[in-house]
């Protein structure tokens, strides 16, 4: 339990900034789902489409960082190497 007034105001702080990386969490998950589910299906088109969003949701979770830079690049790597072996 937080004695002090600064203590009380940082667990205040930790709090907002949990529930935003959460939420950018959150976006960043269901848009790299979203190209893979494609990608299982087999749509190129829509997933090619999908992959502009799950970029940037890759880039803003690591410039937030969410995730660290490698873990965006090499996720970033994988969906389009996988696009890419769609027929």
């Amino acid at each position: 339990m937080a004695i002090t007034k600064g203590a009380k105001k940082a667990i205040r702080q930790s709090e907002r900034k949990k529930v935003v990386n959460i939420r950018r969490q959150k976006i960043m998950k269901e848009s790299v789902k979203d190209v893979r589910t494609l990608v299982t299906g087999g749509k190129k088109k829509e997933a090619e489409a999908k992959l502009k969003t799950a970029f940037q949701a890759l880039d803003k979770a690591a410039k937030r960082g969410v995730i660290k830079k490698n873990t965006a690049s090499r996720k970033k790597s994988r969906l389009a190497k996988s696009i890419a072996k769609i027929k």
